[in-house]
């Protein structure tokens, strides 16, 4: 009897031990941090970082991205889609944080972090899931692989630290919500009518280069979206005001230019 209640003590506290260790699923510190240091513009549809902030908590900050190096692969492998995609949406857009401040305030973009021969998205200066990665491995490794996750408004979650970037949201992505934060963070962007816009004189859409850039992430059949266009058409509402404007984005009958992208730093002081 006294072995039984030994082995029953132990695997009690094994599994308190284990829950006390596994990954929070609900990201907090991370959502402290941005609900602290993002400020969303009065219309919503962009956002600045407090760079000067994150500088003052990096202690807090390195605490997170420390939990997301400490999950294995066979950890993740046990979770589900929506919690591997808020996990990684979340970790790209904290460790471009972090190596945004690896020179901050020295620094007017995140190009200015690179080189001629290698760019800043391709320096390995972080561990994910048991391997060396950096940026462009995050977001094209893990989260574009063909036949992961082909979710095509990870664009305008993916933070790149640059005004022409959709914004980074004000809290973290998590898996309950991951569907809803992604629609919204699509209709923010596309609401923002100095990245896209239908313009009347021409009669053309007016985009973020992000459509060119990704055009094949939209044309791989999420939701039964086939094209850029046909993407566009739900959201010709955010696009245009006129009636016969939205209905000529609904059906696809506009041309399409693409705009300049700003690479300035969304930092609160610019």
């Amino acid at each position: 009897m006294q072995d039984t209640a030994r082995i029953l003590v132990a695997a009690i506290l094994l599994s308190a031990t284990n829950a006390a260790l596994a990954f929070d699923q609900a990201h907090a510190t991370w959502d402290a941090l941005l609900k602290r240091h993002v400020l969303v513009a009065r219309n919503g549809s962009s956002s600045r970082v407090d760079y000067r902030g994150f500088q003052a908590d990096q202690g807090t900050l390195q605490a997170y991205l420390g939990g997301l190096s400490s999950v294995t692969q066979t950890e993740y492998r046990g979770w589900t889609r929506e919690q591997q995609l808020a996990y990684l949406i979340n970790a790209y857009n904290a460790f471009t944080i972090k190596l945004i401040l690896t020179r901050y305030p020295d620094l007017k973009s995140i190009k200015d972090l690179g080189s001629f021969l290698k760019s800043p998205w391709k320096k390995g200066f972080f561990t994910l899931l048991g391997a060396e990665r950096s940026l462009d491995d995050v977001e094209h490794g893990l989260i574009r692989a063909p036949g992961v996750f082909d979710e095509p408004r990870i664009h305008f979650a993916a933070n790149c630290a640059s005004i022409g970037c959709p914004m980074l949201r004000d809290e973290a992505y998590v898996a309950e919500r991951l569907d809803a934060q992604l629609e919204d963070g699509v209709r923010r962007f596309l609401g923002d009518r100095s990245r896209n816009r239908f313009e009347p004189v021409s009669g053309a859409l007016e985009l973020s280069r992000i459509f060119d850039w990704y055009r094949g992430d939209f044309e791989k059949g999420h939701h039964g979206i086939t094209s850029v266009p046909q993407f566009l058409a739900r959201y010709a509402d955010l696009l245009a005001d006129e009636a016969a404007a939205r209905a000529a984005v609904r059906q696809g009958q506009v041309q399409i230019h693409y705009l300049d992208y700003d690479w300035t730093l969304n930092d609160t002081k610019q």
